[in-house]
């Protein structure tokens, strides 16, 4: 290349390495990228293309090195080769923003719970989770998952936090197609992370506005004649350090039924293990987007007590973690881990099942 042209190169590299900066200089933070839809879809290409590049040539180099240690000559990987690893990393980039900006399709799992009363036999809940509705989520794709949920027949809609990236103001006709929500037993929610990053109070006003029933550090009971459930829901792990309260599952199971089954939304995993330890039947978390691509799920679980996909059996405790409905619009690429919303089906734990089964091993 000329200079004139590797000089280019350079500066759009640098530009688009800086998209978490740009980001804070269009709204004052780094989760809000204020700027049309189209520029944020491309700041996400070109800022994974260069995370995938650099892991790449990395890869190239280290082989590159042990091929010379083993010749033990000098040893150089011809500029086609690197120049080809710059077209798969643009490639896998596109493909895993594509991935990620789809409405997704519902996801069926079933889950046994231990004294589920008969009454509540293939009882339904849909959870929705890390929406992250933005400039990259908007209104209109708010809109088409809405009308899916709807269509997914459950007696309960859940969503486990992370609703939006953005204030109130930001986002307030992003967020209004989630009015239409609805479930015969209706709609419940906690809030996550990201609620709190954009005026906490704010938010869980006007989520209940829009028709939500917040359950921070509390529960409702679900009836079905004289049958219960228990729905409790948490604050999330970085409320304190905006001077809100923690989590206390103590405070939302209090005056809770006896004997009803648990059921647990927590945005964030981690404590699973806790919520075992209080007889929860069931916890339906998110948070951690799925890993976002096999490889990088491994740093997600060093954060999140080592739950990052899917079901887990935790001391005889069902915890689901959802890959996300949505995805931060800072690092909006997924390959391998698919949003999802996720349709639960309900069944009573049968006489030879183990409620308590072994714990948690490390591993979906």
């Amino acid at each position: 290349m000329s200079l004139w042209l590797k000089a280019g190169v350079a500066l759009l590299l640098l530009f688009a390495s800086q998209f978490h900066f740009w980001n804070r200089l269009s709204s004052g933070s780094i989760f809000a990228p204020e700027f049309p839809r189209g520029v944020v879809i491309l700041f996400n290409w070109a800022f994974a293309a260069i995370v995938l590049l650099a892991m790449l040539q990395l890869l190239l180099d280290i082989g590159t090195l042990a091929t010379a240690i083993l010749r033990r000559s000098t040893t150089a990987a011809p500029d086609g080769l690197r120049y080809a690893i710059a077209g798969l990393a643009a490639l896998i980039s596109a493909i895993g923003v594509s991935n990620a900006l789809r409405v997704p399709p519902v996801k069926d799992v079933a889950v046994t719970i231990t004294g589920l009363p008969p009454r509540f036999e293939g009882y339904r809940i849909l959870q929705l989770t890390d929406l992250h509705i933005s400039r990259l989520f908007p209104a209109r794709w708010a809109k088409a998952v809405v009308t899916r949920a709807n269509a997914a027949g459950t007696d309960l809609i859940v969503v486990t936090g992370d609703f939006i990236d953005g204030s109130v103001a930001m986002r307030r006709a992003d967020v209004a197609p989630l009015r239409a929500l609805r479930a015969p037993d209706g709609v419940y929610a906690i809030p996550g992370n990201h609620e709190y990053f954009f005026d906490y109070a704010a938010w869980m006003r006007h989520l209940d506005g829009l028709g939500f029933r917040m359950l921070p550090n509390s529960h409702a009971v679900l009836s079905r004649d004289d049958a219960q459930l228990v729905l409790a829901g948490l604050t999330d792990l970085s409320a304190p350090s905006v001077g809100q309260p923690g989590p206390d599952l103590d405070s939302a199971l209090r005056g809770a039924p006896a004997g009803a089954p648990i059921l647990l939304l927590d945005h964030q995993p981690r404590n699973a293990r806790n919520a075992a330890a209080h007889g929860v039947a069931l916890q339906l978390s998110g948070h951690t987007h799925g890993g976002v691509a096999p490889g990088f799920d491994r740093l997600f679980a060093r954060a999140n007590g080592g739950f990052v996909s899917g079901r887990y059996d935790v001391a005889g405790m069902t915890l689901y973690v959802g890959n996300g409905t949505g995805l931060w619009p800072g690092f909006a690429v997924r390959l391998g881990r698919p949003s999802e919303m996720t349709r639960f089906t309900l069944h009573a734990a049968g006489p030879d099942l183990n409620p308590r089964a072994p714990a948690f091993s490390g591993r979906p």
